[in-house]
């Protein structure tokens, strides 16, 4: 249990550039504390003794005390890192892997009232996003980031991204992933707005050149032009500010 909670201080002091001593780590990280609680919770649960009460009793003190809800069955490795703590729910059956770093409000939760194994397992290194929710015994492979506010309810092969609701594998690259790199997490909803945009362009570049066509050959007869209000020209500015790039295109469509 010591080995543990010495590579849980490691871990925390390596990737936390926050943090400035051991004495800091044991007193003011809740998720450092909720862990070496259910470290000692988690040998009584497993105690040829009659003590799984007093393990749930010690794993609800941890829960009031740092916000951070573990069952005392969950198997947690060395190494892990419950950044920030608040809202983090850990079920019964959930295994975590080495060296996984976990957010706050994430949510390793089961489905259905099945006995038996019913909770996620994650291999080594897997990086989950503030408020996501892998639900379900499903696996979670090597070095694999799950997206903040994700709803992961598949398998997920080792080395991808998830993003999204439901979950969807949207980057495997086969080398390993920088845990703290949430910056580089694609916007899928962003990509697909982009698509249709670029794909709009194409469709009305198309019509004008009809309209030029069927101009030349009115033999001067007027022809009624496409019509395009400030709504339409405003809506576009719109649509360029959610995905980020009105700054780029302040004059797109004037």
């Amino acid at each position: 249990m010591f080995k543990n909670i010495r590579a849980d201080l490691a871990i925390i002091r390596e990737r936390d550039p926050a943090a400035r001593g051991p004495l800091e780590i044991l007193l003011c990280y809740p998720g450092f504390q909720a862990l070496s609680l259910h470290r000692l919770s988690h040998r009584l649960w497993h105690s040829r003794l009659p003590l799984k009460l007093a393990a749930r009793l010690l794993s609800q003190l941890g829960r009031n005390l740092t916000g951070v809800e573990i069952h005392p069955g969950a198997r947690i490795g060395h190494g892990v890192f419950i950044d920030h703590g608040m809202g983090v729910v850990i079920g019964e059956t959930a295994e975590v892997g080495d060296r996984c770093l976990l957010y706050q409000g994430v949510t390793l939760g089961g489905t259905g009232k099945d006995h038996g194994k019913r909770h996620p397992t994650l291999a080594n290194n897997v990086v989950i996003g503030a408020g996501a929710k892998v639900l379900g015994a499903i696996q979670v492979g090597t070095n694999t980031r799950i997206g903040a506010g994700s709803v992961v309810v598949r398998d997920v092969e080792a080395d991808c991204t998830v993003v999204g609701i439901p979950g969807r594998v949207i980057h495997q690259s086969g080398v390993r992933i920088n845990p703290l790199a949430h910056s580089a997490l694609p916007d899928a909803e962003a990509n697909v707005i982009r698509n249709l945009m670029e794909r709009i362009d194409q469709l009305e570049s198309q019509v004008s050149n009809l309209q030029n066509s069927l101009r030349s050959m009115s033999n001067g007869q007027p022809q009624r032009d496409l019509y395009r209000g400030k709504s339409q020209n405003l809506k576009d500015r719109e649509i360029l500010e959610f995905l980020g790039e009105a700054s780029e295109k302040a004059e797109y469509r004037d």
